[in-house]
């Protein structure tokens, strides 16, 4: 059974940096595509990024510049760093694996 584990997510202030973290397990990863989505509050989910098997990259306009989606498929890993982050970047992060499975999520928070 396929299982996504997303971590790294916290408490930053405007202009900051994270670093998010999604470990797949049971699955090979580097079979599929993969993604983070975030979620507002009240809002609906919406994609982030993605990532091709081959490692091809495309981000919501919103993030462009800002954030770099990257994957370690020796490790069955998925990364996304986030820089100068806003607070409208602030919500639940999820990544995805194949539009198939997603992890639990990690709360990101930047306060102004």
């Amino acid at each position: 059974q396929a299982r996504l584990v997303e971590s790294g997510g916290g408490l930053v202030q405007a202009g900051g940096s994270l670093q998010l973290s999604c470990a797949a397990s049971g699955i090979i990863a580097r079979l599929y595509a993969m993604a983070w989505h975030r979620q507002a509050p009240g809002e609906q989910r919406d994609l982030v990024a993605t990532i091709s098997k081959d490692h091809t990259t495309n981000y919501a306009n919103s993030v462009k510049g800002r954030f770099t989606i990257a994957r370690d498929n020796a490790k069955n890993m998925l990364y996304l760093q986030m820089n100068n982050l806003k607070p409208e970047d602030t919500g639940i992060y999820y990544c995805s694996l194949g539009g198939l499975y997603w992890g639990q999520g990690t709360q990101v928070t930047v306060s102004s």
